[in-house]
């Protein structure tokens, strides 16, 4: 007698996969089977991961590419459209952090946040519809983050594109078919490159492989929303009175540092 096993096969679409939450992502998924379109800017990093998802076993396909670049990107959707018959998940992963540093009075690195987190979500997503629509099928995936609830000092324009991509997911959820579902992440922090870079300022931090699973089990069922870990829900309804201490914190700090401006 011959043992019974399920293959498990999705066509997914992934981008920002060189790395945290979206390298883990591409493990998870290529454990079940699937058929992984894997995107970021880094070809080295990219090759590396799409290889072991192969040896986990996935079939893969590679575009390094930024998704703030439009025309590439929807290249890559096209060319993956072509080989499948239809488009299961799209994960909206590739995503930029930075604090604001108003005292330089530089908005480049700000321009970025909001085209790498806005305009990058919109790139990735929006030309896979037209499929969705026709097929009344797929599965919408934006990793947000807890500051799609809220504006702390310090980091305006991060919050603005995660308001931005929380507006676009409720809109899009009314708008497409219902079979179409749309499913908004809200991580606090969940250890990256880019909770690395800021330091020991991360409260609340959960490990990288402990985030994919959770996310995992909120796309299979389809949630609306998703918010973890469970204590940013308790912030997020305290926001007032910690904005204003950190504000004062900052505006303290202007005070420190007139005298070097």
């Amino acid at each position: 007698m011959t043992d019974k096993f399920v293959v498990f096969r999705m066509n997914i679409y992934l981008t920002g996969a060189t790395s945290g939450l979206g390298e883990h992502l591409a493990y998870e998924y290529a454990k079940r089977g699937a058929f992984l379109a894997l995107s970021g800017r880094r070809r080295d990093k990219l090759d590396s991961v799409a290889s072991k998802c192969e040896e986990l076993g996935a079939k893969v396909i590679t575009y390094c590419l930024d998704v703030t670049d439009q025309h590439a990107t929807k290249e890559s959707i096209d060319d993956f459209l072509s080989k499948i018959s239809n488009i299961d998940l799209v994960i909206a992963n590739a995503g930029y952090g930075f604090v604001d540093k108003l005292h330089k009075g530089d908005p480049t690195e700000l321009n970025k946040v909001i085209d790498t987190n806005v305009n990058g979500v919109i790139n990735t997503v929006v030309p896979f519809m037209p499929s969705m629509i026709k097929k009344d099928m797929g599965h919408i995936a934006i990793i947000g983050s807890v500051a799609s609830h809220f504006a702390w000092p310090g980091a305006g324009a991060y919050a603005a594109s995660k308001h931005a991509v929380k507006a676009l997911s409720v809109s899009w959820r009314k708008t497409l078919p219902k079979n179409v579902n749309v499913t908004l992440i809200c991580p606090g922090f969940v250890k990256s490159e880019m909770t690395d870079s800021m330091g020991t300022w991360a409260p609340f931090m959960i490990g990288t492989e402990d985030g994919v699973k959770r996310i995992i089990r909120a796309l299979d069922k389809k949630k609306k929303m998703f918010i973890f870990p469970l204590i940013w829900r308790l912030v997020i309804a305290l926001e007032g009175p910690i904005s204003f201490l950190m504000s004062k914190s900052f505006r303290e700090n202007h005070k420190k540092n007139r005298n070097k401006l």
